[in-house]
């Protein structure tokens, strides 16, 4: 039990090491780190809100006008269908949650349903299948049709309202310059936005009600943009843009705007009903639609570009006039890339009204108690354990302060690597792991004392000691880990920052408590070869 395999040595004094690189720019300021080379460790843990101070807000979604505004959008596209196969009807509206259209001739009844239904797009049913199926339910009751929105597209156009709001707060905040915002959906139709070091709440608020500036503008064919970077040559009526993803490319577009962004009434990931392929379905309006279709039949074979605030997010080639108002986006997506597609193309205005619900400003003085706060809980906790550990196990007690110091240092380390958010339950985990990282060797020390009072030798009391402290040592650390994991899992916010530190914690603390401890005393043993052990 005490002999150790040159690589397990090895192993266990890298990883140690690592620990205390990794977490040492945690400890110097961060100015100083500015010109440290990009190979060598210099991130630091992320203070959150609570301990660097700034701006709260819980934002609140009206998905409730969503189902209203389809139906109204429904009605118009039903009768353009209706009227471009010259099917006269009678009675078109909404009743209920669906839309009703009484057709004249009963003759007309069947040519009128595959004209409704050839409105419809396929999605995918749920978050976790692929299969498609139809956004609408048409049916019809003699010459009576009915159209009604599916549960899956209600479902989708909630999640797609959710997740567009979320990616307009997001890019919306990038352009205060703060770092490591927490952008987050909580429940069915909230948002919870935390931006450190923002003090200002009416700036937040402000920054949430602009509308973003989206276009369509066709792709110069003048000459590439790489050729109008490299000649540093612009021809008049053309713009120099890039595009969104990493790396940049240059495209040079007209600056003259096709289609604007206002026009779009929605746009949404789908399948393709020929190929199955992954695509993008969007829709304008009444106007944006003829100014669409115009623009596609007069360019057929130029790249199309669609620039959300002055970066291309995608420049799709036009293979065919698109009239009607609705159109395709295709390219080898994949589902992601699409679902991805159709938010940044949504991304130009709210789909809903957001009402704040709650808001809060965290001053820096108080973040700043927070910290002093949290290092004097720490080093009272600390300073307690050492001492403690040292009076009742003599030099058994520092080796395992030197494991106390390991277990800190690696979850600095930890923390860092990850860019986790350090909030101030987070700092009550740590403390927490301070007093539970000896633990274990409060366990094996008192096994080894057992084995020594009852007679045996110094080897193989030690041995015996880790053998049968092992499996109390697991079963304590493993229900503590299940716990935390529930708390992740259940909790949001600064309960989950505890419940990351706590698990943490947790893991490293086996490991140096155990582990690196075990290393230290097979050393030592093999170094001075005592003949007694006393504890």
């Amino acid at each position: 039990m005490l002999y150790f395999e040159r690589w397990k040595i090895v192993l266990i004094v890298m990883l140690c090491l690592a620990g205390i690189v990794y977490s040492a720019p945690n400890f110097v300021p961060k100015s100083s780190l500015e010109d440290v080379p990009g190979w060598l460790p210099h991130k630091q843990i992320n203070l959150g809100l609570d301990l660097r101070g700034g701006s709260y807000m819980l934002l609140g979604l009206d998905t409730g006008s969503l189902e209203k505004t389809r139906l109204q959008d429904l009605v118009g596209e039903v009768r353009d269908a209706l009227r471009d196969e010259r099917i006269p009807y009678t009675g078109l509206g909404i009743q209920g949650d669906s839309v009703v259209v009484n057709v004249t001739r009963a003759e007309d009844v069947e040519k009128a349903v595959d004209a409704v239904e050839g409105l419809a797009t396929t999605i995918a049913a749920n978050q976790f299948s692929a299969l498609p199926e139809s956004d609408l339910a048409v049916t019809a009751d003699g010459q009576r049709i009915n159209v009604a929105v599916t549960e899956a597209a209600k479902l989708q156009r909630v999640q797609a309202a959710v997740e567009q709001s979320i990616e307009i707060v997001r890019r919306r905040i990038d352009e205060l310059g703060t770092t490591e915002p927490v952008i987050q959906r909580q429940g069915a139709d909230r948002i919870l936005v935390q931006v450190p070091g923002l003090e200002d709440p009416q700036q937040l608020k402000a920054l949430l009600g602009k509308t973003a500036k989206m276009n369509f503008r066709l792709v110069s064919n003048a000459m590439s943009g790489q050729q109008a970077l490299a000649t540093r040559t612009v021809p008049a009526g053309t713009e120099l843009l890039y595009t969104a993803d990493e790396p940049k490319v240059p495209v040079l577009v007209e600056r003259r705007i096709m289609v604007g962004g206002d026009r779009l009434v929605d746009a949404t990931p789908g399948f393709d009903q020929r190929t199955g392929e992954p695509v993008v379905n969007f829709r304008f309006d009444s106007i944006g639609g003829r100014q669409f279709g115009e623009v596609t039949r007069d360019n057929v074979g130029r790249p199309f570009a669609i620039v959300l605030d002055n970066e291309v997010i995608s420049a799709p080639r036009i293979n065919e006039p698109i009239m009607g108002g609705q159109g395709q986006i295709s390219g080898s997506f994949t589902v992601q890339d699409a679902t991805n597609l159709a938010i940044l193309l949504r991304s130009g205005a709210l789909p809903v009204d957001i009402t704040i619900l709650e808001e809060r400003t965290v001053g820096p003085g108080l973040g700043a108690d927070s910290i002093r706060a949290g290092e004097i809980a720490a080093i009272i906790g600390a300073a307690a354990v050492i001492l403690f550990m040292i009076a009742s196990y003599g030099f058994f007690g520092i080796l395992a302060n030197i494991a106390l110091f390991l277990n800190v240092m690696m979850i600095f380390a930890v923390l860092s690597v990850l860019q986790a958010t350090l909030t101030l339950p987070g700092i009550a985990g740590i403390v927490l792991t301070i007093g539970m990282a000896v633990d274990a060797n409060v366990l094996i020390y008192e096994r080894i004392r057992e084995e020594v009072a009852a007679g045996k030798s110094p080897i193989p009391a030690i041995e015996a000691g880790y053998n049968k402290a092992l499996s109390s040592i697991l079963d304590a650390n493993i229900t503590t880990l299940i716990s935390a994991a529930i708390l992740f899992q259940m909790g949001s916010g600064p309960v989950r920052g505890f419940a990351v530190t706590l698990a943490i914690g947790i893991v490293t603390s086996v490991f140096t408590a155990f582990t690196v401890n075990r290393l230290m005393v097979s050393v030592w043993f093999r170094r001075r070869r005592p003949k007694t052990i006393t504890l």
